[in-house]
């Protein structure tokens, strides 16, 4: 009787790895499932900006209007796939010539699936979600937004700079709204050798559509938009 009712204690440890074990199996699907799905969208364009700008605020307009522009110049557009600026996003391109793509995730409060989607594909894990946001990009354009913005701003500049992705354009929008961001990178990580000179390249701060366009076609005019086999090889092992 005695080692019978310490039986389920004994247990517990076995079963929390082997529970642990196949929520693998679940991450790996969520990369395959996204990985086959969003294999044909490039060239892509993430816009990043916040969930809570409404639909008569000018972030929220000025992001329909980039995204509209990057459609018809033959760019999919990708976004979190939910409301406020991703929405902004997906109604862009999904009224343009290139498909409307979103990522959504499953949160319980904020999100909810926006309906400008022509592919939709949603995540539970945010870490999935973020390396399929880098992995078809052909650029970034984050317009202001909060923490998940920042994450996904800095997460950009962190693989970029370290080697781990292919250097993409990075645009922010609003400089009003990014100056003190860039001032501190500047004068405070410069200043004190936490970035290189160079480092501060990887942004760009344009406000106009149009240029914002123009800019990410600039980057690729001398190479084209198709990756390289090192460029291939370095995406595997984001």
């Amino acid at each position: 009787m005695h080692s019978q009712s310490k039986l389920p204690q004994m247990l517990v440890p076995e079963l929390m790895h082997s529970k642990e074990a196949w929520r693998v199996f679940g991450i790996m699907s969520e990369f395959v499932s996204a990985t086959q799905r969003l294999s044909d969208i490039q060239p892509a364009v993430s816009i990043f900006g916040s969930a809570r700008s409404k639909p008569d605020h000018s972030h929220y307009k000025k992001t329909e209007e980039i995204a509209r522009l990057l459609s018809d110049a033959g760019f999919s557009v990708i976004s979190g796939g939910g409301p406020g600026i991703m929405e902004a996003a997906n109604k862009g391109a999904f009224y343009g010539k290139s498909p409307s793509v979103g990522l959504n995730i499953q949160l319980p409060h904020e999100q909810s699936n926006n309906p400008y989607q022509n592919i939709s594909q949603t995540f539970q894990h945010f870490f999935a979600r973020k390396v399929m946001f880098v992995k078809f990009a052909s650029a970034y354009v984050v317009m202001p937004g909060g923490f998940g913005t920042l994450d996904e701003l800095m997460e950009a500049l962190t693989l970029v700079q370290t080697g781990k992705t292919r250097r993409i354009p990075i645009i922010l929008v609003g400089n009003d709204y990014w100056k003190g961001m860039v001032d501190w990178f500047r004068q405070t990580l410069l200043t004190e050798g936490m970035i290189n000179p160079e480092d501060m390249d990887l942004i760009q701060v344009i406000d106009d559509p149009a240029s914002i366009v123009s800019a990410i076609f600039k980057h690729y005019e001398s190479r084209g938009f198709e990756l390289s086999e090192a460029e291939r090889e370095m995406q595997l092992n984001l």
